[in-house]
């Protein structure tokens, strides 16, 4: 009666915990705080998380274990103990400012993920990616072009005929080419096309949209980024906090891959078709480190990686990253299109003036609300544009009424 008592009271604690866990976003939390090592379907660097809500039914055991491990271990539990002498005794990070409702939303979204369903090679330029129909419109434009021609050359028959039979004289045929009006349309034809050739040639000036050079290693961002949800500010953790994203250096990279030695996923190719073998590309990873994987160490002194940069902005111009991720709360897709469905890299956006100042005058900031309550505290000093939304004189402030369409805002 008592085990069945404390059976039933586990039971309504864990649904409570788990229609709690419902208003929580578990997908975010286990992005920001798991995903770094762990997988819900495959083994990272800690094991696969899927089906632990079985392997281990007491939650509250769960919540203490993620909580602070090293003081499980302590208490001789013999499940994690040996879960820990399974994987090289590598200890776990602990977890004291997640609170019970958010491990619980992380362990449903874990029990409930699956996995999802990857196009082979989706990492092309975007002309590829869009149907392109100037044949077919080529080709409808010239077969209208040849009816109007027949058309009027038929009218012009019948016209002659009918002037014949009715005993007129044949009009006089006056080259068309010499008409006024026919010389003046293609001088405004022709000046007009230059014009558009001239802008766009002067324009495109810089303009590397679809540069994807092949990198010394082949890094696939729909690997990691996609299938293993590795979040993008665990590799480039510059994003948040300085001008530059930076390059991860080689022992973020060994962080996963001293214990991912093999890749078990899907075939992977070039944009060009050629297929990749990621296992040597995983020792190229290790030879840049001065990795041993037989040995399990650092043997010898690691090289820097020579990778091609693809998004390159002039000097005179001025962009952070912090700025906009941190600040200003724009997703790493927004410039830089979905990166999760790509293997190798390639400039997604034109990223040309005309380009950054639309979305400047269209994108909304995170601002206080009309109560002065919420939003991003870095814009608490706009006092003039948060009185303006209380009066309802604007219902929201887009990056241009900051004064991000500014010369000096972008431009030294």
């Amino acid at each position: 009666m008592g085990e069945a008592n404390a059976q039933t009271a586990v039971s309504q604690s864990t649904g409570k915990s788990a229609a709690t866990a419902q208003k929580l976003d578990g997908k975010s939390l286990f992005e920001t705080n798991c995903a770094q090592c762990h997988n819900p379907i495959s083994v990272v660097v800690g094991p696969a998380l899927k089906g632990v809500t079985q392997r281990v039914p007491d939650r509250n055991l769960l919540h203490a274990w993620i909580h602070n491990n090293t003081k499980v271990l302590a208490s001789g539990n013999v499940y994690f103990n040996n879960l820990f002498n399974q994987y090289g005794r590598a200890p776990m990070n602990v977890f004291p400012g997640l609170t019970d409702q958010e491990i619980d939303a992380i362990l449903d979204y874990v029990e409930s993920y699956a996995q999802p369903v990857a196009a082979t090679n989706t990492s092309v330029n975007p002309s590829a990616e869009q149907e392109d129909h100037s044949v077919l419109y080529g080709c409808v434009t010239f077969i209208l072009a040849f009816f109007f021609l027949a058309l009027a050359l038929v009218n012009r028959n019948l016209k002659r005929l009918s002037d014949e039979k009715k005993g007129l004289p044949p009009p006089y045929r006056f080259p068309f080419y010499r008409h006024k009006s026919f010389i003046a349309a293609v001088s405004i034809v022709g000046m007009g096309l230059f014009a558009y050739w001239l802008t766009q040639a002067g324009t495109g000036i810089g303009n590397q949209q679809g540069y994807q050079p092949q990198q010394p290693i082949f890094f696939s961002h729909r690997v990691h980024a996609g299938l293993n949800q590795i979040s993008c500010l665990y590799c480039h953790e510059g994003a948040w906090t300085s001008k530059k994203a930076t390059v991860p250096p080689m022992n973020v990279c060994m962080n996963c891959h001293a214990a991912i030695t093999v890749y078990h996923g899907e075939r992977l190719f070039r944009p060009d078709g050629e297929r990749v073998d990621p296992n040597e590309e995983i020792h190229k990873i290790y030879a840049h480190a001065g990795y041993d994987p037989d040995k399990g160490r650092f043997t010898h002194p690691g090289t820097p990686v020579e990778w091609i940069q693809v998004h390159n902005l002039p000097d005179f111009v001025f962009f952070s990253h912090a700025q906009h991720v941190h600040a200003g709360k724009v997703q790493c897709q927004t410039c830089h299109g979905p990166v999760q469905n790509m293997d190798e890299i390639y400039q997604f956006a034109p990223l040309t003036m005309g380009w950054c100042i639309n979305c400047h005058r269209t994108t909304k900031v995170d601002f206080p609300g009309k109560d002065g309550k919420g939003g991003n505290k870095f814009y608490s000093t706009y006092t003039k544009l948060i009185d303006q939304l209380r009066s309802g004189e604007k219902d929201s402030i887009t990056a241009r009424d900051i004064g991000a369409t500014d010369c000096q805002k972008c431009h030294y």
